[in-house]
């Protein structure tokens, strides 16, 4: 078999195993499997090697996290503190391996002992603390912040359950709860002796010396620390997620009555707090657990934060920092979206009420150290919390809001006097109905600097979502363009391109991406050609294989696998892509001798619980594969698989193995995306809407190298103008009008014709993203993609100036900025000192 040549093959950019290396592992190995693990039972299982895999690993990583935080002790830098509710992890002992390279030794190591290493690592659970992009980004970005030597900290929620494992059950979605704690996390390090309290409802008291929030109920947070190794370069950063847990004294006064069963029962309401990820993605779900999450990590955090602050003296234990107006100096606390956005209020909390400092002095603090990213433009995904709300359970911090708000409006009216909607629509309260507070309001007024994160999205951001805030502070608003780690992305899951690409340009380009650029003087060497192809069809050998196993059906592993993952969202257009199926079925059934191009489309993604239009879709996308799949004339020219649990284990799997890479929200929707640059950088060619990065990525690759289609933002504003009318497109285009008859009239669901009536009446009469405005240009770009693919050589000459191009697109290049131009603090590429090693 070709895949396990490759697999066993000594490749450099994982690491060289030295003979003394691989001898040390088994016996550490051993111990850990004997000592740790086993103890007194006399057979192991496939998970005890797990373990004692992860542990052996794990002792490399100790000494240098250890040497690291003293480090950092000693130099006191700036720290930057990356608040995120979600932290998209995925599995951790193959990243650990290669950024401390030991990837090598260990697969030599496992080998002699006769195990299998994709065996053991496909025991380990994904942390999936994320729902999509968000999350995997903030994942990215620690990667990047180790690796760059910046003395950073991730923030946010260990939570007991993540994103719900994704059944398809007679083609529609089921959730499964995610255990991913079951069998325990041999990464994570309680800190009990940092355990920090948390407070919630209670109400204000104002008193002359001050203002004192009173009687409220405490939930402790825990903290749990997981190590985030840099690439190579022997430092360790800190990942610290908090988890709820109840104070010991509650009410068990309540024994007295008789009622000590219930209050030990009831504690399990404060703990509920860590229980469980809720699964939106680009969606707010106004719900008070919800908030109380986004309170307890911002409460706990900042603690922390001024605990270190105020330790930290040029390792002198001796002199205590107690003076906060020099906290900027040494802290910037970057906010991931606003879940993050109650440290604004919560820090103003902290500097009057304890710490006693005036307002003005405490704001100018706060301005000074917090920023924040915002990741979306869709109304519906912004934040806006119900004032009532905030009254019941934070009534202080409801106070806060309500002062930074005069303050704030009191500026706004200086500068544009008489101006009532101006100062309506620049209001941190929403007046119309509910009163609500607009949280994204709140972050920008509480920060020096607000970014998007892709040029298209920041120019959106200040030409229109956040057009006044704009015109008041334009020096506060900056672009961001969002990046991927070479190291998971590439080295990790695709070693064999990853090799290939060494032997050209050499190793260094895993630290500094610009380097792919050097690619371009060998898109003419036939051999590189043939070594880059070789690659991408011994990926698609492998997923096939993994397809088979797990979904039961054989495809052709030389037909193009055409690949759409990501979440199910309407504005991220995967009915446009269902469209397009099933016009290219009707074709093959038309004219069934014709050459066809054989395509693969794999759809893939989650679809958030509660979002009825969404699990439609996936159903929709199973009906269409049971109708395609079985039909003996389409052969395997067309297969449609609905790739079942999309994760980050799954992405590491399909990505290297894709040929098109579907991108295609309507222009305007999409932050960014970073799917898109994982796929490029993986040899995937892009077909996609001028939206989010696809721009810049077509900038970098040259338009002719991408698959360009559909509206621009201008069109798109045009379109609203004139009023976007579907029926007109669905009597001019007699294939859309077609395949729209198919859906409606029960083709795909012969028992139930009326099942997709739904989707098909929202794609008629209420489609907010156009789906139909830009099928005909779709329909004809995928002509153009069926076309090149059947030369084998011009597809892969495109490929090269794409993975060429992909410099811009790492996390380090993204992270490098924030910390110039956000944080101001400088990024080394310094390597420090081992622990074996003497300082």
């Amino acid at each position: 078999m070709i895949w396990g040549a490759v697999k066993r093959k000594q490749i450099s950019v994982r690491g060289l195993a030295g003979v003394e290396n691989v001898a040390d592992l088994k016996t550490n190995f051993n111990r850990h499997l004997h000592f740790t693990l086993v103890k007194d039972r006399n057979v192991a299982t496939k998970r005890d090697y797990y373990f004692a895999l992860a542990h052996t690993v794990r002792d490399h990583l100790v000494g240098r996290w250890i040497r690291t935080q003293q480090h950092y002790y000693e130099k006191d830098p700036k720290r930057v503190y990356y608040l995120s509710l979600e932290f998209y992890i995925g599995r951790t002992l193959q990243n650990t391996m290669v950024n401390l390279a030991l990837e090598n030794a260990c697969d030599e190591a496992i080998y002699q002992l006769g195990l299998d290493m994709e065996e053991l690592q496909d025991m380990e659970e994904d942390a999936g603390l994320g729902n999509g992009g968000l999350g995997r980004l903030a994942a990215c970005f620690l990667d990047s912040m180790a690796t760059l030597g910046l003395a950073a900290y991730g923030y946010g929620i260990r939570y007991e359950f993540g994103i719900f494992n994704q059944k398809i059950v007679n083609g529609w979605q089921a959730e499964e709860a995610d255990d991913w704690l079951r069998y325990g996390n041999p990464w994570e390090k309680a800190r009990p002796e940092y355990m920090r309290p948390v407070h919630f409802y209670g109400r204000v008291e104002h008193h002359p010396d001050g203002v004192k929030w009173v009687d409220t109920q405490v939930v402790l947070a825990l903290p749990y620390d997981t190590p985030v190794p840099g690439y190579r370069n022997n430092i360790v950063n800190t990942m610290r997620l908090w988890s709820a847990k109840a104070p010991c004294e509650f009410h068990l006064k309540d024994f007295n009555v008789g009622g000590y069963i219930q209050a030990v029962l009831d504690k399990n309401l404060a703990e509920n707090i860590s229980r469980v990820l809720y699964p939106n993605d680009n969606f707010f779900e106004g719900k008070e657990l919800r908030l109380k999450q986004e309170y307890f990590v911002v409460a706990a955090t900042l603690q922390d934060i001024i605990r270190r602050f105020k330790a930290s003296k040029f390792g002198s234990t001796e002199v205590v920092r107690m003076d906060l107006t020099t906290l900027p100096d040494k802290v910037a606390i970057q906010l991931n979206d606003t879940h993050p956005a109650m440290a604004i209020p919560e820090l103003m909390r902290i500097l009057m009420d304890d710490e006693k400092l005036s307002w003005d002095t405490a704001w100018d603090i706060i301005v000074r150290t917090c920023a924040y990213t915002n990741h979306t433009v869709l109304p519906e995904a912004l934040e806006r919390w119900p004032v009532d709300l905030f009254q019941n359970l934070l009534p202080r911090h409801l106070e806060i809001i309500y002062e930074i708000n005069r303050r704030h409006l009191e500026r706004i009216s200086a500068l544009y006097p008489g101006d009532h909607d101006r100062l309506r629509r620049m209001s941190l309260i929403e007046e119309d109905g509910q009163k609500k507070i607009n949280m994204a309001h709140l972050c920008i007024v509480g920060s020096h600097a607000v970014n998007g994160v892709a040029q298209i999205h920041s120019n959106i951001i200040k030409d229109t979502v956040f057009k006044d805030f704009y015109d008041v502070d334009p020096q506060k608003f900056q672009n961001k363009t969002n990046g991927i780690t070479p190291r998971r992305w590439l080295v990790m899951c695709n070693p064999g391109l990853a090799e290939v690409i060494a032997e050209r340009i050499g190793e260094e380009y895993i630290r500094d991406l610009s380097q792919l650029k050097n690619l371009l003087k060998f898109v003419d060497d036939d051999a590189f050609i043939r070594d880059i192809s070789k690659v991408k069809q011994e990926s698609k050998m492998k997923f096939a294989m993994h397809l088979e196993e797990q979904y039961k059906v054989t495809i052709n592993p030389h037909s193009m696998f055409d690949v759409h993952v990501k979440r199910i969202h309407e504005y991220k257009r995967q009915l446009l892509n269902c469209l397009h199926i099933i016009t290219l079925y009707n074709r093959i059934k038309k004219e069934p001798n014709k050459a066809w191009t054989p395509r693969t489309i794999m759809i893939g993604g989650k679809a958030a619980p509660g979002y009825h239009t969404a699990k439609m879709i996936i159903k929709l996308i199973t009906a269409i594969g049971e109708v395609v799949n079985n039909d003996s004339v389409v052969g395997d020219r067309l297969k449609v698989i609905f790739l079942e649990n999309y994760r980050v284990t799954l992405a590491e799997k399909v990505i290297p193995a894709a040929d098109l890479s579907e991108q295609i929200s309507t222009a305007g929707t999409e932050a960014s995306g970073t799917g898109n640059m994982k796929f490029m950088l993986n040899g995937a060619l892009t077909i996609g809407t001028m939206d989010g990065a696809n721009v810049e990525m077509a900038e970098e690759a040259g338009e002719e190298n991408f698959f360009i289609f559909g509206m621009r933002v201008k069109d798109v504003e045009a379109l609203d103008k004139k009023g976007y009318d579907a029926m007109e497109y669905y009597n001019r285009i007699p294939e859309l009008k077609q395949v729209m008859d198919q859906i409606s009239g029960g083709f795909f669901s012969p028992g139930e014709p009326d099942q997709f009536k739904d989707i098909v009446k929202m794609l008629m009469h209420h489609d907010r993203f156009k789906v139909f405005a830009d099928y005909e240009d779709y329909i004809k770009c995928q002509e153009k993609v069926s076309a090149l693919y059947k030369n084998t050589k011009e597809w892969t000459k495109m490929v090269i100036h794409n993975i060429a191009g992909c410099g811009k697109f790492s996390s380090d290049r993204t992270i490098a900025q924030y910390a110039r131009e956000i944080w101001d603090m400088e990024p080394s590429l310094e390597k420090i000192a081992a622990p074996d090693d003497p300082r």
